[in-house]
């Protein structure tokens, strides 16, 4: 990620309407999912450890970021395993997580499945993912070239890369619906413009004044997903992966 967007997310992940809404959303979904008491989580690229507090809720909670500056927001947010290096080499045992979560980063990584693969590997028996990327290859624009995206996503191509990698999908959602239109209109326009040197990302476009309306959308989303529901378009999407063979028992 540029280093200008990095601080930029550090900054705001706290009280930007995207962030908060995603939270919303995510937590939707992992209510559902029925984790074991005491399960151990794994946020990989875990930014500024903003959703490790919110991980915590569901077990125990570990974090790894390629950004050093990232990792140190992290840990100053009370939580001490937070490592950083890259994904395609986790620094854990096969099958340590009961959990592991990657929110908005395998469109980072130059193999996707290579970073499915190794999440795979340090998932248990049963144990599950939950993905979030952003949605449709055809709205790539200036925001994903400063935010060092190498591709966007539909349904069938993040589930076959799972597949590739070895889990087995479960489900999938869009989310951040309502804004899909505008928001298609301006990276479309954007095109054109995707590899101007001061081109900037979406984070920057949104007036503080307007974060509290720009959020409800995403918080209807979420009591949507809550019941089980799905959402057929969106700007991103989510998916929760299941890992091979039977489930492990705490240990």
């Amino acid at each position: 990620m540029d280093e200008a967007e990095l601080r930029a997310m550090l900054a705001t992940d706290e009280r930007h309407w995207w962030y908060r809404g995603r939270r919303r959303v995510i937590r939707a979904v992992l209510d559902g999912l029925a984790l074991p008491a005491g399960a151990r989580i794994l946020d990989a690229g875990c930014g500024s450890g903003r959703m490790l507090d919110e991980l915590a809720a569901y077990g125990t909670v570990s974090g790894i970021d390629v950004s050093e500056a990232a990792a140190a927001a992290a840990r100053a947010r009370g939580h001490r395993d937070v490592r950083v290096g890259p994904l395609e080499t986790l620094p854990w045992h096969d099958a340590t997580f009961h959990l592991v979560t990657a929110f908005d980063v395998i469109e980072h990584t130059p193999d996707d499945r290579a970073t499915l693969r190794e999440l795979l590997r340090v998932t248990r028996p049963g144990g599950r993912a939950v993905i979030t990327v952003p949605a449709y290859q055809r709205l790539f624009s200036a925001h994903d070239v400063v935010n060092h995206h190498y591709r966007r996503y539909e349904r069938a191509t993040l589930f076959a890369a799972a597949r590739e990698a070895g889990w087995e999908p479960e489900r999938s959602t869009y989310f951040n619906s309502v804004l899909l239109a505008p928001a298609a209109a301006v990276r479309l326009a954007q095109r054109r413009r995707a590899h101007e040197p001061k081109a900037r990302s979406d984070l920057a476009l949104t007036p503080p004044r307007l974060n509290g309306v720009l959020e409800l959308p995403m918080r209807a989303e979420a009591a949507w997903l809550r019941r089980g529901r799905g959402l057929p378009a969106g700007l991103s999407l989510l998916a929760t992966l299941l890992a091979p063979g039977r489930a492990a028992t705490i240990s």
